[in-house]
């Protein structure tokens, strides 16, 4: 059994995942790495307050150390991703040394014996077939690594390396999940934030997909990976979950959108700071109650210097929650109806930010939200019902309204 694993950003070794007895593992960087003087970012959490490395991690049981656990996907996906590998999905190590060479942002992870036998299975795993999906975009909706066809479709190929696009899947239990996050990214569009391009495709167009059942929908929504580039070279990203060095399960909790904005002002500036605070705003005004730990990311463009990555996964959620809260905590509340400028003005002295940027970003926010989908609503492709729920709460948002000043 291969009980070493590579880490590579890119081309560059950064440290290695060993198994030892009793399924534990651990991090360790390489003598290499920490001796390069330019050398790439791996994760915030790998920094001490100090600003010194975390030269080894600490050991975990099953899983994976957290900033390798956040790279495999979650649920559904994870269980029939580990059933095609004919592996058990709690078996981290085992897991992300099946998918490790299509993960997220720039890292590669591969046995270190090239010779090794990818096709050694638990005994008492699933049932092996033909060939496993080798890829992993962390998230729970099923998404599928994919490369676009000069015609225009999409194909999913059964490797899933290299992929250039995302294929989001309708859900099983919402209609129009897909049709919902491209209105919402074409409306963050509208007012400048900073979103991939996306297309909505019928699943007639998209082939190699496996028999996942009935689904919420005839689309799904084909997303272009801004984690890769010219000649799909890979550039580095982690999400919040792994800034903070917490495990997937912990997205909800342990962190507010106060210790977000001191972070994001501490690493990446005024422009950092406004952009979160205008992504922020925008999820509240149409009711995105999702924007947890791992729906904030950073990314590398130079390996070093971090800023945030393109916004990815803004659904409106209240048409199929009803009162929807937030995911994270602002300012004590986590409800949107509720929330005014003077929750804002409490983040202010929470995260040791500037108040004029914060509630400058706030009120421009709501005022462009509010101009373009008055401009714009009826060119999205959103049912009736779920239009209809999205007014309402935006009709109820306190911070979309006069009453919010």
């Amino acid at each position: 059994m291969t009980d070493r694993l590579e880490v590579r950003l890119g081309d560059v070794l950064v440290g290695k995942l060993t198994l030892v007895t009793g399924d534990r593992s651990f991090f360790a960087f390489e003598e290499s790495y920490l001796n390069a003087p330019e050398r790439p970012i791996l994760s915030q959490s790998f920094f001490a307050r100090s600003g010194d490395l975390i030269l080894i991690s600490k050991t975990v049981q099953t899983k994976l150390p957290p900033f390798f656990s956040n790279l495999l996907p979650e649920g559904h996906l994870r269980d029939y991703l580990a059933a095609r590998g004919g592996i058990k999905p709690a078996r981290e190590f085992k897991l992300i040394e099946l998918l490790g060479e299509d993960l997220s942002g720039a890292v590669i992870i591969k046995p270190l014996d090239a010779l090794a036998d990818l096709k050694e299975r638990d005994e008492e795993g699933a049932e092996q077939a033909s060939a496993p999906y080798r890829f992993s975009l962390a998230g729970v909706q099923l998404k599928f690594s994919a490369l676009a066809e000069s015609t225009g479709g999409l194909t999913i190929p059964a490797s899933g390396v290299g992929g250039d696009w995302i294929i989001k899947l309708p859900a099983q239990n919402f209609n129009s999940v897909p049709e919902n996050e491209w209105s919402m990214l074409e409306l963050a569009r509208e007012i400048g934030i900073e979103v991939p391009e996306t297309r909505l495709v019928d699943l007639s167009d998209v082939v190699g997909l496996p028999d996942l059942g009935a689904l919420g929908g005839n689309q799904a929504l084909a997303i272009k990976r801004f984690d890769r580039g010219e000649g799909r070279a890979h550039i580095h990203i982690e999400d919040f979950a792994q800034v903070y060095g917490l495990f997937p399960d912990a997205k909800y909790s342990k962190v507010s959108y106060a210790n977000i904005a001191n972070m994001v002002w501490t690493l990446s500036g005024e422009v950092g700071l406004v952009d979160f605070v205008r992504r922020l705003t925008f999820n509240i005004i149409i009711g995105n109650g999702d924007m947890h730990l791992k729906n904030w990311s950073f990314i590398y463009p130079d390996g070093r210097t971090p800023q945030l990555a393109p916004a990815y996964d803004f659904v409106s959620t209240v048409p199929y929650i009803p009162n929807d809260k937030l995911a994270l905590s602002l300012s004590g509340t986590k409800d949107m109806s509720a929330i005014s400028l003077a929750h804002f003005e409490k983040l202010v002295k929470k995260a040791q930010v500037p108040e004029y940027l914060v509630l400058n970003a706030v009120k421009e926010t709501v005022e462009l939200v509010n101009d373009a989908w008055g401009k714009n609503r009826s060119a999205y492709p959103l049912p009736n019902d779920i239009f209809a729920r999205i007014e309402k709460h935006m009709a109820a948002c306190k911070l979309a309204n006069s009453s919010g000043f």
